[in-house]
């Protein structure tokens, strides 16, 4: 399913395994982890309750900062982040942005076209090791 750039892949795994397989897909990338956010976990510290929910920010600056050179604004979108959460039906999402669709969101001009379909490529390979 893609929705306005956003990617999201069904799990066949509940979300604490989903969310740990997209870490582990990733660290064998060679990628780095900068974060990993549990918002149900927040939500839970103030006494409100939500879906797991979690956020991982990851990237390679290798890839990133020559998309930066291009266009600084693109910086809001990177890192790369993943969103693994839980719907009201009980299924386990994993959702990232296309980067292809960075393309369009900031001007990425021509000739960054081929480091954003690897990144895609990548991202979709770790998804489908993860769900």
């Amino acid at each position: 399913m893609t929705l306005d750039g956003l990617v999201s892949c069904l799990s066949s795994h509940g979300p604490g395994e989903t969310m740990d397989r997209f870490v582990a897909a990733v660290a064998e990338r060679g990628m780095t982890i900068l974060a990993r956010i549990d918002h149900a976990g927040a939500a839970a510290k103030v006494g409100m309750e939500l879906r797991p929910t979690e956020v991982v920010l990851f990237g390679n600056p290798k890839a990133g900062t020559p998309l930066m050179q291009a266009m600084q604004t693109i910086g809001i979108d990177l890192p790369l982040k993943a969103l693994v959460w839980q719907d009201a039906d009980g299924k386990t999402w994993l959702s990232y942005n296309d980067p292809k669709w960075l393309v369009e969101r900031h001007g990425i001009p021509a000739g960054m076209e081929r480091t954003l379909g690897a990144m895609a490529d990548v991202l979709a390979a770790i998804a489908k090791a993860a769900t």
